[in-house]
């Protein structure tokens, strides 16, 4: 569950972000750069900003579909965060922003938020009626340091690192995603990945 859970439509209107940087007036320019239909259905999943809430707050100083941009820029290309193209807002206030929704929860609210409406649009009902579950053995170098604690070793794949359990529908969209040590058996990740089922 986010730390701010305030739906849009019952938060007063926010106001605009304070941004001085030009990122708000900013030119779509890369593959990744949501289209405003992209944006339109992914604004409303978000948590409103503290200051369209009673909680009241300053508004954000960056706009947040570029801020937004600039995760999926990351993502799509698995650069360094440092990397990050200078028409985006500075990296560190992007890094920040996604550790702190990652944390919260916020990413797999957006995932539930949206699920539903992707699979009405393919013409099936918003709730899946059956799921595929599968893991991937990750070596340690390919996924940075990993604590000793959070590794093992996979005799069968003869990897030593994490393993990657996802949870998806029939139509490849996730549904839950749990990361274990290698040496986690497929049964065990599969009750856990079964028992976060929201």
């Amino acid at each position: 569950m986010t730390s701010n859970p305030v739906p849009a439509a019952a938060a007063t209107a926010a106001r605009e972000c304070t941004c001085r940087c030009g990122c708000r007036e900013r030119t779509p320019c890369y593959p990744t750069d949501m289209t405003d239909e992209e944006w339109a259905a992914l604004e409303p999943a978000l948590p409103v900003m503290l200051c369209g809430t009673p909680l009241g707050g300053r508004p954000e100083k960056h706009s947040r579909r570029t801020m937004i941009d600039a995760m999926f820029y990351i993502d799509d290309n698995g650069c360094k965060w440092r990397a990050l193209p200078r028409d985006y807002p500075p990296f560190s206030t992007v890094h920040a922003m996604f550790t702190r929704w990652t944390e919260d929860g916020v990413w797999a609210d957006v995932i539930d938020i949206l699920r539903p409406q992707a699979r009405e649009a393919g013409g099936r009902d918003p709730e899946p009626s059956a799921a595929a579950i599968d893991s991937q053995s990750v070596p340690e170098c390919a996924d940075g340091t990993v604590p000793a604690a959070a590794s093992g070793f996979d005799p069968f794949k003869k990897v030593n690192g994490i393993k990657r359990h996802i949870l998806v529908d029939t139509l490849g969209l996730v549904i839950a995603i749990a990361v274990s040590a290698a040496n986690v058996q497929d049964r065990d990740g599969a009750v856990y990945l079964i028992l976060t089922c929201r």
